[in-house]
């Protein structure tokens, strides 16, 4: 299932053809689940109610982003000004909903693609969270940056939704117990090039991301004792969210380098019935890229290069569900390749989908298998170079990590 999970990243980070393994299908368990753990709630589409921590302040700035980035805040100006009274601070809410109400203007010709107008119904508007990073923390208040890849467009006409990155700075203010949007800004991020070997698909391919048939990705910053996620709720929301955590988890630069961090998280994630298959699968696909790549143990290599993976999800929907057993189909995008001098292992960025099955055990969702389908590839960003492969050094290490869903 690792290299499975990974197949994203290992795309942009493996040379020639990399053989995927048939997923590991483990029968579901039926031990008794012991109560879950609540994450954030959702109120008018915004996700709150989060941790007063660093994690929690990631979590935050990244739904707010995701909802504000989403069709429904862009094209419903009702729905946009409920959401903003939600997520903004008291003193910040009319600032915010103005910048709000900007903002969608600009995004309506991204979202009409070659059609006349814009279609709600059939527009795309996906944010994926590839970085994370905390730049002031206190009891009070918190700054993050965030690197973002958008994908907008529309699902009707003939021109493909195109792919995006961004830089986006977000300040928050601890109010009534949650994190609450005081500001934000954003710039032009760092261009990841779409790697080579991925063509981009036709406007009818991404119908099943369009806003009726998938969801965000919620982002929960609740973490375990053993730092990985913590106790999913028995909902398909929580089969969501076990099945988000999973292929950013497996995104993670120390699943390549680091062995016992790796077991770690896989045995907080997988069903204990596959999880002696998926280890050995996980430590050949995290051998493959090392030595490919000439990476340590501390995740550089012998010229001072360092590993760059993340892997965020852009959409995520149900394929099939039940309180024992969940499918779920994401929208993913996994960055891969080396921050360094070499300019010709600058980091790439991979679209696929991938469907991640689940089972209800321990009181948990776990993992038994992950299986990917076709790519779903938007347009490269228009008219903008890719950044050097050193400046990729900004947006990885642990710190630089999203927060769990």
């Amino acid at each position: 299932m690792a290299v499975v999970t990974a197949a994203g990243v290992i795309v942009s980070l493996s040379t020639g053809s990399t053989s995927v393994p048939s997923p590991t299908v483990a029968s579901p368990s039926h031990a008794a689940p012991n109560p879950s753990k609540q994450r954030v709630r959702v109120l008018h589409g915004v996700p709150v109610g989060y941790p007063h921590t660093q994690a929690g302040a990631k979590a935050a700035a990244s739904n707010y982003t995701i909802v504000s980035g989403s069709t429904k805040f862009l094209t419903n100006k009702g729905a946009r000004h409920r959401a903003v009274s939600v997520m903004a601070a008291d003193d910040a809410t009319s600032t915010n909903v103005e910048r709000a109400d900007h903002a969608a203007g600009q995004a309506a010709g991204a979202l009409r693609g070659d059609n006349t107008k814009v279609q709600p119904k059939e527009a795309i508007a996906r944010t994926g969270v590839l970085s994370a990073h905390v730049l002031d923390f206190d009891a009070h208040g918190a700054m993050v940056r965030l690197w973002t890849t958008t994908v907008r467009g529309s699902a009707a006409g003939h021109e493909t939704p195109k792919d995006a990155f961004q830089s986006v700075t977000v300040t928050l203010t601890w109010q009534s117990d949650d994190w609450k949007l005081k500001d934000s800004s954003i710039t032009s991020g760092l261009v990841a090039p779409i790697d080579e070997r991925q063509a981009s698909n036709v406007t009818g391919d991404f119908s099943d991301y369009i806003p009726a048939a998938a969801a965000d990705p919620v982002l929960s910053g609740t973490a375990g004792k053993d730092g990985f996620p913590a106790d999913y709720a028995r909902s398909e929301r929580g089969a969501f969210a076990a099945a988000t955590s999973a292929t950013m988890l497996f995104g993670d630069p120390r699943f390549f380098t680091d062995g016992s961090w790796r077991h770690r998280m896989l045995a907080a994630t997988a069903a204990p019935g596959v999880l002696d298959t998926i280890a050995s699968d996980a430590d050949s696909t995290a051998r493959l890229v090392t030595e490919n790549r000439g990476v340590g143990a501390n995740g550089m290599t012998a010229d001072g290069g360092e590993l760059i993976t993340r892997t965020a999800a852009l959409g995520v929907r149900s394929v099939s569900y039940s309180d024992q057993a969940a499918s779920v189909e994401l929208w993913t995008a996994s960055v891969g390749g080396i921050a360094g001098k070499d300019e010709t292992q600058r980091p790439q960025i991979a679209f696929l989908r991938m469907t991640v099955d689940l089972t209800w055990v321990d009181g948990t969702w776990k993992t038994t298998a992950v299986t990917p389908s076709e790519p779903l590839v938007p347009s490269p960003p228009t008219a903008e170079e890719a950044a050097s492969a050193d400046s990729f050094a900004e947006v990885g290490g642990v710190s630089n990590a999203p927060s769990f869903a």
